[in-house]
């Protein structure tokens, strides 16, 4: 169903374009009757050539499927489009991807605390994977990912631990990819090291020298168009002696997904890198996909009365500044920027984290009820960008006193 929702999507806009060709000919035909004049009669079939070619190459393919040239880039990569022959591949071998019943990364899916005091040598092993899944209902896209959702694996280790990656990459990809991870000091952040083809395996060797929650992400050539197809995750340096404790722990990761059809069209949705360099998405959503975060999902993120939550919230981007906000909470804690050796701000409402950015936030929560998590972009929620923290327990009157009503969709 998907690839004939991608076929007759580049079907019907070849066939417009032909019609506007065939129009302009049957236009220049009947002139050329009128016409007597062999000068006048091979300036009109120049004019007409001329003009069909330099319309054809920018606009001919179908928006999304450019050749390199057809996109400039003055960054130090050689080009934003995908090249043709990985769109020939990619209907060759459309039936090989594995179709993902759901690509949103749970938030309670996450490594626990940790609570030894030595460092150790810690072994990370991430494979990228290109897969087929939904962004929305019933909307289809090429997701690149690290391990098969977005975002990839919450990875968690210690200040001076010896880390060793393991980096594959599936031998049904159709691209190189790599890993940048922003918590390593070194060329790339790792990215030069990692850099691997379809079916490689490669690994990193590095110290964690600097305590923090940091992004990670592929960083293959045009990174930004790898991350715009879900290629990032959070990896936490615990700082010595750990984090102060709480009880409940959450994973989220904001991120922006450019495809050529408009907000809700339905079928297999093809990534268009010029809306990803004009900076505008269609959706922008929470870990993954529209509707990821709900209270009736698998992913719910539930928590009771009384109860400390921290949120590990990172920005995938590639191009917004997010403006995080927990409807009906106030965060005890902001970890402005991740920085997690820095005295934490009190008492926040909201908080920016900038795009390839994190932050660690916690509250106590004091009140049953839905409370909506959002980038307060406020129309950016009509993209996606919210998510709801469920909490149970007994109603403290004393501090909030009144009937709630329920809210579609919670």
């Amino acid at each position: 169903m998907v690839l004939l929702s991608l076929l007759s999507y580049i079907f019907v806009q070849t066939l417009g374009l032909a019609i506007a060709f065939i129009a302009a000919a049957v236009l220049l035909y009947i002139l050329l009757r009128k016409s007597h004049s062999r000068l006048v009669t091979a300036l009109l079939v120049a004019i007409f050539v001329g003009v069909s070619i330099f319309f054809y190459i920018p606009n001919g393919l179908p928006k999304g499927l450019e050749y390199p040239a057809f996109l400039t880039s003055y960054g130090p990569s050689p080009s934003l489009g995908l090249p043709f022959s990985n769109v020939i591949q990619f209907f060759l071998h459309f039936n090989q991807f594995e179709k993902v019943a759901d690509i949103a990364r749970d938030p309670n899916d996450m490594p626990p605390p940790i609570t030894r005091t030595a460092t150790t040598t810690v072994h990370i092993d991430i494979t990228a994977k290109e897969v087929i899944s939904e962004v929305a209902p019933g909307v289809y896209f090429n997701f690149w990912t690290f391990d098969g959702t977005v975002p990839g694996p919450f990875e968690r280790v210690m200040v001076g631990d010896t880390v060793v990656v393991t980096f594959h990459n599936d031998k049904t990809s159709l691209h190189h990819h790599t890993i940048d991870f922003h918590a390593v000091i070194g060329p790339g952040g790792g990215a030069s090291v990692l850099m691997a083809e379809p079916g490689e395996t490669k690994t990193l060797t590095f110290t964690a020298l600097h305590a923090g929650l940091f992004v990670y992400h592929c960083a293959e050539p045009d990174a930004a168009n790898h991350m715009a197809h879900g290629q990032y995750g959070l990896i936490l340096v615990e700082p010595k002696g750990g984090l102060p404790k709480v009880d409940k722990e959450f994973y989220v990761m904001q991120g922006e997904f450019y495809t050529t059809g408009t907000l809700g069209k339905q079928g297999l949705q093809i990534d268009d890198t010029g809306a990803m360099l004009d900076g505008n998405p269609q959706y922008i959503v929470f870990n993954g996909r529209t509707g990821a975060l709900t209270s009736t999902t698998t992913n719910a993120m539930n928590a009771t009365v009384g109860q400390k939550v921290r949120i590990y919230f990172g920005n995938g981007g590639v191009n917004l500044i997010s403006s995080f906000h927990v409807i009906g909470e106030i965060f005890d804690h902001v970890y402005e920027d991740a920085s997690l050796t820095s005295p934490p701000l009190t008492d926040v409402q909201t908080t920016l984290v900038p795009a390839g950015g994190a932050t660690m936030v916690d509250f106590t929560t004091r009140e049953p009820g839905n409370y909506t998590l959002v980038d307060h972009a406020l129309a950016r929620v009509d993209r996606g960008a919210w998510g709801v923290l469920h909490v149970s327990g007994p109603a403290d009157t004393s501090i909030f006193n009144g009937v709630q009503q329920p809210m579609a969709g919670h």
